[in-house]
């Protein structure tokens, strides 16, 4: 034992060395094993997973499953989709990589057990349907990943934290510092893969990258503090796309029930002026609500429903039950959004006037507003931004419910600079020897605003570039 006060010293060694445990770090560790790497992967928390747990449905194209139904996800068309969505801001190489990948990789995830119950389309009339559901979704996938790298043999080290990549004079990686509660850990490696996530829950850093930053805005998924990003910065690596977020907006604060109606495309949305400002119908492709929503003083937003529109929730369920099954507690919606007023959240009231006052907005401005959107539900026609038809229901029975929202937002894309092969890069675009990173916290394969249009990129490119990275790992190391 040592001295009290001070922690004892370990020194391991391994091929590969991988930071973070999560969908993307899993899935390196498979990969460099299978091709028979001595590898360790370092997971600051105890749980593993990471965002990957809490994702839902898996971007693939040209896969098994697609083509046992047939489907028509020809990888070349979906490339050029996502380069033209991110009008050309990305890395059409790492782009390519990762979809013409796709397919083979979840021929590889059932190989380990995985199986998809369903191909979804994430909104009305997506096609082709490139959503692969996975049992137990992203949970589920993290549990065969897990029980697969442990198959293997993979060394897992939780509760403990990388602080420092070590490299050589040349650049060269040479292994990592960690930290345990009890003990400080060298390990020797040629090769680190960071696999830490984003900085989602840095304050500093998201006030430094993010343009849109406000206190208000809401941390949805997991607080990555952005460890990897800042050692491999400090590793001699460039970065790239820094400051874009996997938005979520407008985000209610509060309970499922009321976070789910806050977005139903039959509702109202004003901003703190009680102005309309988007077509409600964009509630199913947040990330681009979410943009017009940072053109909003303060980046707030109001929900506005009638009794009639509450009571359709209640009976009838959600109308984007197209996407979402009704919600169980909906039934609970008129105590949740009791509760929800008495904490400063929702406003309830017989007139648009006590909304209006609530909101901080002009009473005439608002009534104009509810005013004419009624008027263009008469006619069938939203004159203003275009609403579908067989969302127009007008708001004419009290008591009037507005719900307060935010911006929220489900994590960080883009940090360190990669190329196709998930090498890091330095500031010269040249691959540091013997680092490379994955997932979310890499840029280069997603614009300023997340594509929905291939839904499910977020949870594929973290699986697909841990094994794209795995693999080049192991190709490294054997020169």
């Amino acid at each position: 034992m040592g001295n009290k006060g001070t922690k004892e010293h370990e020194n391991l060694s391994c091929e590969v060395l991988i930071v973070g445990a999560g969908g993307s770090g899993l899935a390196a560790s498979i990969a460099a094993a299978e091709k028979g790497a001595r590898t360790i992967i370092v997971e600051k928390r105890h749980g593993t997973g990471g965002d990957t747990a809490l994702a839902g449905g898996l971007f693939a194209a040209e896969s098994p499953a697609l083509k046992r139904l047939k489907n028509d996800s020809n990888a070349d068309e979906l490339i050029k989709r996502s380069l033209s969505y991110a009008h050309c801001k990305t890395d059409p190489r790492i782009v390519a990589t990762f979809i013409r990948r796709s397919g083979d990789t979840t021929l590889w995830l059932e190989e380990m057990g995985v199986r998809c119950f369903e191909i979804a389309e994430y909104f009305p009339t997506q096609g082709p349907r490139i959503m692969h559901l996975p049992e137990g979704m992203g949970a589920g996938l993290v549990k065969v990943l897990l029980r697969r790298s442990e198959e293997l043999g993979v060394r897992l080290l939780r509760d403990t934290a990388v602080r420092n990549i070590i490299t050589a004079k040349n650049g060269a990686i040479k292994g990592v510092i960690a930290a345990a509660k009890v003990k400080e850990i060298t390990i020797a490696s040629k090769c680190v893969i960071v696999a830490a996530g984003g900085y989602a829950g840095n304050k500093e850093l998201l006030e430094k990258y993010y343009p849109f930053y406000t206190e208000d805005l809401h941390l949805v998924g997991l607080p990555h503090m952005g460890d990897g990003l800042l050692m491999a910065i400090e590793a001699g690596g460039a970065t790239e796309g820094l400051g874009t977020l996997l938005l979520r907006g407008p985000y209610f604060r509060g309970s499922s029930e009321i976070v789910t109606i806050a977005t139903e495309p039959n509702t109202v949305w004003v901003n703190r002026r009680g102005e309309r400002y988007v077509d409600e119908g964009m509630g199913f492709n947040w990330p681009e609500a979410a943009n017009a929503l940072n053109r909003q003083p303060g980046r707030i937003s109001y929900t506005l429903l009638d009794e009639k529109m509450k009571q359709g929730f209640v009976n009838e369920g959600p109308l984007k039950g197209y996407r979402n099954p009704p919600l169980v507690g909906l039934a609970r919606l008129e105590k949740q959004l009791q509760l929800d007023a008495d904490k400063g959240t929702v406003k309830i009231s017989n007139s648009w006037e006590g909304i209006a006052q609530w909101m901080g907005a002009e009473s005439k401005v608002l009534k104009d507003t509810v005013n004419e959107y009624n008027l263009s539900c008469d006619r069938g026609y939203d004159e203003l931004l275009l609403k579908q038809r067989r969302f127009l229901e007008p708001l004419r029975t009290p008591p009037y419910y507005a719900l307060k929202c935010c911006q929220g937002f489900l994590g960080t894309i883009g940090g360190i600079k990669i190329n196709h092969r998930m090498e890091a890069l330095n500031s010269q675009d040249k691959p540091i020897p013997g680092l490379y990173a994955v997932g979310a916290g890499t840029g280069g394969w997603e614009s300023d605003t997340y594509c929905l249009e291939l839904s499910g990129s977020a949870f594929g490119f973290a699986i697909n570039s841990g094994r794209i990275a795995g693999e080049n790992a192991v190709r490294y190391i054997n020169g």
